[in-house]
């Protein structure tokens, strides 16, 4: 069963993405907030489709610590859903992606024109340059950069290093950073065709103030989304939860 109910979410997924992709062009013409509107449906849609097909929900927590004025996401990146989410969660996100999604046919134009930030992962110094210079754009637009600062989808219960493009925002923009917690990886695995039934976990955990010194900064980032994570996803197996 879980298996015809997850082929069902893929063909709707999939059907569902193509036919707003198709739909919008003509707003690739139109103000970017167009993109961002249909951007924030194309997700609330997708997550309904997981709860209805599935049986995947999610609950988020820590909305207290989103502060009032412009701030960083940076998120626990575990699965595909973690890029869907934020459309959902933020007015206004700005995801930082890899510079080779934007070949990607009609998805590299919308991210183009919603403003997202594209990185050329192999650019080295040049890199971190264009990221801080385009994320400057984005919150001038009021825009939220959201940044995933391991660079790459990680399994529940495995550790990647946090790579140096979060520490530039930080000094760069002097602005808070939210770390993100989450346990999305329980449900719906990197490449993974099965999707688990039941409440992917997100928490928004305490800002971080700018000014901390580039080591302070990361370890007390990296120490607050890996045991957050940890406690999230224990209770994501827990049968209890």
């Amino acid at each position: 069963m879980g298996t015809l109910r997850s082929l069902l979410f893929n063909i709707a997924f999939f059907g569902w993405t193509a036919l707003l992709c198709i739909l919008g062009i003509p707003l690739l013409f139109a103000p970017a907030g167009w993109i961002i509107v249909v951007q924030q449906f194309w997700g609330q849609g997708t997550v309904w489709l997981l709860r209805l097909l599935v049986g995947t929900d999610y609950a988020v927590s820590g909305w207290e610590n989103l502060p009032d004025g412009p701030f960083v996401v940076a998120a626990k990146h575990q699965s595909a859903w973690d890029t869907i989410i934020f459309f959902v969660l933020l007015e206004r996100p700005a995801y930082v992606l890899k510079k080779e999604l934007l070949a990607i046919p009609l998805y590299g134009l919308y991210a183009r024109r919603a403003g997202h930030i594209a990185v050329d992962r192999k650019a080295g110094a040049k890199a971190l340059r264009a990221l801080l210079e385009d994320s400057r754009r984005a919150v001038a637009d009021g825009m939220v950069p959201v940044i995933f600062p391991q660079g790459t989808r990680t399994a529940p219960g495995t550790r990647l290093p946090y790579q140096p493009g979060v520490a530039a925002l930080y000094k760069g923009l002097d602005l808070p950073v939210v770390p993100v917690a989450l346990n999305s990886g329980l449900f719906w695995g990197r490449r993974a065709f099965r999707k688990r039934p039941g409440t992917i976990r997100l928490e928004f955990l305490p800002a971080i103030p700018p000014g901390k010194d580039r080591a302070g900064f990361m370890a007390e980032l990296e120490g607050a989304i890996e045991q957050a994570t940890d406690r999230l996803s224990a209770e994501g197996l827990s049968p209890n939860p």
